[in-house]
């Protein structure tokens, strides 16, 4: 008998940590797009606004700032545009951590190399290492919804990014990321 209290005690952990991760898979899976507001920390800035994402690969971002500081992808390029800057931003999107963060696809693999998720109070969490970029990954333990993630952006700052007010699968318009749109 105390073999079999010791087996489920031990083993139990194991159990929950396993099914949030099929869970966490599950609920990706099935995502095709979400909409968000975001705070978001770069050292000491802060900065808030709201994006939706396309998968695979695209996101649009207006942050709330006095600039109009836009970032959109159209799943090749990255621009960043805001009144701020005399010139807009543009970047290959495979040279930033966004590319990683856009994929699904990319996410389920890591997800299924992953030995056990982490866990925090109000998150489940995995870490990738990929082409020496470290990113972490946040799940909300409630409903397995993406609620953030952190990485080091191309200048090496560590960026925090939490998510809220979250919706999944609505219908976005795919001329919504066409990034010229967005260039002055």
């Amino acid at each position: 008998m105390k073999y079999i209290i010791f087996i489920i005690i031990f083993f139990y952990p194991l159990n929950i940590l396993a099914s949030s991760k099929e869970l966490i898979k599950n609920k990706l899976n099935q995502t095709n797009s979400i909409s968000f507001k975001f705070t978001q920390k770069i050292g000491k800035k802060t900065e808030e606004g709201e994006c939706v994402i396309l998968y695979p690969k695209k996101i649009l971002c207006k942050y709330d700032d006095i600039f109009d500081k836009i970032l959109v992808s159209n799943g090749r390029s990255l621009v960043i545009n805001s009144k701020k800057i005399s010139n807009y931003l543009r970047y290959n999107l495979e040279d930033t951590p966004l590319n990683l963060i856009l994929d699904k696809k990319f996410l389920l693999e890591k997800l299924d190399q992953v030995k056990a998720i982490q866990e925090n109070e109000e998150t489940f969490y995995f870490e990738v290492i990929h082409n020496d970029n470290l990113l972490n990954i946040f799940f909300d333990k409630i409903n397995y919804d993406i609620k953030g993630w952190t990485t080091t952006d191309i200048y090496l700052n560590r960026v925090e990014t939490k998510l809220y007010n979250i919706e999944v699968n609505m219908m976005i318009d795919e001329n919504t990321f066409r990034v010229q749109n967005y260039i002055n």
